[in-house]
């Protein structure tokens, strides 16, 4: 019987597990990687790329994929779905609003839904990004409108703001979290946004091959203090935040979205720090 080898016996189990899970991670990467290939091997996306990551939101994506403008300031536009797992037909409502479509073979949560979509954009030709919802709650319509800072030059990421425009979720909860959690990101990166837990933005393709983006979930906190950090301009347009059309939210219960969004902060904001020292 072999004996382990002295790496294998110094190593910690949690380390252990921490390096088997970042494997499997790169493998399901690697996998959407693939299946993006498979069905689109001539892949080429407008100037503007509309970003969708989706789990299980097979009853609410088609609206919100119809409702993505042709295009933006005369630049043509995009739309990229990358399903984060489930079986629910996403890719099938994707492809028949004539989407292009990346799916994961299992829910690796929203964040590296959103990288792989990040690294296909900058891969196949896309000069601006737009991260929409999947459930709804975000009006393709205003894109136009929360691009504009940045085609015009005068923003590098623009972040839609439910204080400034209308909140039509009456979830107190959340609207007091949102209020917190942007005090708290504006005081650490010197900021002055009202809505630092938006997932509706708009930016530069080259923010995104700026900053660092590790997180699996509650990626908005980390993107904006990355891109605060690596002295990119931000700035915030009025938005509509609309119920979802359907189903229950994925992010869990308010106390544990609340945590976790907090230590994601937290994280980020260190690491951030540790950088520029």
């Amino acid at each position: 019987m072999a004996r382990p080898s002295l790496s294998a016996v110094l190593t910690r189990p949690g380390e252990r597990e921490r390096r088997r899970q970042a494997e499997l991670k790169r493998l399901a990467v690697e996998l959407g990687r693939q299946d993006f290939r498979r069905r689109h091997p001539d892949a080429s996306f407008g100037p503007v790329l509309v970003l969708v990551a989706s789990y299980l939101e097979a009853d609410n994506i088609g609206p919100v994929l119809k409702a993505v403008p042709a295009e933006v300031d005369g630049l043509p536009v995009s739309t990229l779905v990358v399903v984060d797992g489930g079986d629910d037909g996403t890719e099938d409502i994707a492809a028949a609003a004539g989407a292009y479509c990346a799916a994961l073979p299992v829910n690796m949560g929203q964040g590296v839904a959103l990288r792989l979509g990040y690294e296909l954009a900058a891969a196949h030709g896309a000069r601006f990004v737009v991260t929409v919802d999947a459930d709804g709650q975000n009006d393709p319509g205003e894109i136009p409108d929360l691009l504009s800072p940045v085609l015009a030059g005068d923003a590098d990421f623009v972040i839609a703001s439910r204080r400034l425009g209308t909140d039509q979720t009456s979830d107190r909860f959340r609207r007091a979290g949102v209020v917190f959690f942007s005090a708290v990101v504006n005081r650490l990166v010197r900021q002055h946004l009202t809505d630092t837990s938006n997932g509706f933005r708009a930016l530069r393709i080259e923010v995104l091959r700026d900053v660092t983006l590790e997180q699996d979930q509650y990626q908005t906190a980390e993107l904006i203090i990355s891109a605060a950090a690596h002295g990119w301009r931000l700035a915030e347009r009025p938005t509509v935040w609309h119920a979802r059309a359907s189903g229950t939210s994925k992010k869990g219960h308010n106390v544990l979205f609340g945590f976790r969004y907090a230590r994601v902060v937290a994280r980020t904001w260190w690491r951030e720090r540790r950088r520029a020292a």
